[in-house]
């Protein structure tokens, strides 16, 4: 290992970082303002993928011209699925256990709906960035992964002017924080949550289609990816915006850091037993929301 590989693994790990982050920003908000433990999350990013790929195969389309298409698409999706299904799950007694087991259920029927239409064979979506990169004092940076981690921070901009800088943003963050007291103020705790969940889908659409373009994918991805949105979130704090960026970072870091020194195969073991560690030490995360 030398200096040079270090480096690249750090900024590698970085900018993979902020896709984690994007990816969990929805998973999280929604745990955290209406206690929705959405296991299918990663799943729906997943079946971005597919979608992205397939309008490439079909029409040409360039995979981040997609993200503008899949993002009001996956929002309007999210609206549907909320008002259908996930509103019922809300009036459960326990919302986090029985979401949880409703939405794993969803996940299995997503996987097997994706693996039926496009096959259970891993995909690669090529971009015209694709093998680009820029090089500064030796250190490579692939385009594709830079402009998706910019994409990123936008999904993450965007998200937290939502939530601390609009009024509907505020109604989400009063009905987390007092239902009850929100309710005497007006707000229609359905409509917000309504909201809240579409944003989520909208959000983990376009971060799926961010990693499509930096590795391959399959169906049965989202079981990995399930366990690194639980340790980004776990570690963040659940709801936190900031959280969950710090959280997506430092998970990315990890994960190139410690490939430097184990095979990859090892890394899903390795990942299950920091998140062991990290709920025994810290199970409140390292942020508050």
């Amino acid at each position: 290992m030398t200096l040079t590989s270090l480096v690249q693994s750090f900024v590698y790990g970085l900018l993979t970082g902020g896709l984690y982050a994007s990816l969990g920003i929805g998973f999280s908000l929604t745990w955290g303002s209406a206690k929705l433990l959405n296991i299918a999350h990663p799943t729906f990013s997943i079946l971005a993928c597919y979608i992205a790929y397939w309008l490439q195969i079909m029409i040409g389309m360039d995979p981040f011209n997609a993200i503008l298409l899949i993002t009001p698409l996956f929002f309007l999706l999210g609206i549907i699925l909320y008002v259908s299904l996930i509103r019922l799950v809300c009036r459960a007694k326990d919302v986090t256990f029985t979401s949880m087991i409703f939405t794993v259920g969803l996940a299995v029927f997503l996987e097997n709906l994706i693996s039926f239409m496009w096959s259970p064979s891993p995909k690669v979506m090529v971009s015209q960035y694709t093998g680009a990169s820029f090089i500064i004092a030796n250190i490579h940076i692939p385009i594709n992964l830079l402009l998706s981690f910019f994409i990123s921070l936008a999904l993450i901009a965007t998200t937290y002017f939502f939530i601390y800088k609009t009024f509907l943003g505020k109604a989400v963050r009063a009905t987390w924080q007092n239902p009850d007291a929100a309710a005497l103020y007006g707000i229609n705790k359905n409509f917000v949550t309504m909201i809240m969940f579409g944003l989520a889908i909208a959000t983990g659409g376009a971060a799926g289609v961010c990693f499509a373009l930096i590795s391959s994918f399959y169906p049965a991805l989202h079981n990995t990816w399930i366990i690194y949105l639980f340790i980004v979130v776990i570690m963040g704090g659940v709801g936190s915006v900031y959280g969950t960026l710090a959280g997506g970072m430092l998970l990315g870091l990890f994960n190139s850091i410690v490939g430097l020194f184990i095979p990859n195969s090892w890394l899903p073991f390795i990942v299950y037993v920091a998140l062991i560690i990290l709920l025994w030490v810290r199970p409140e995360g390292l942020f508050k929301a």
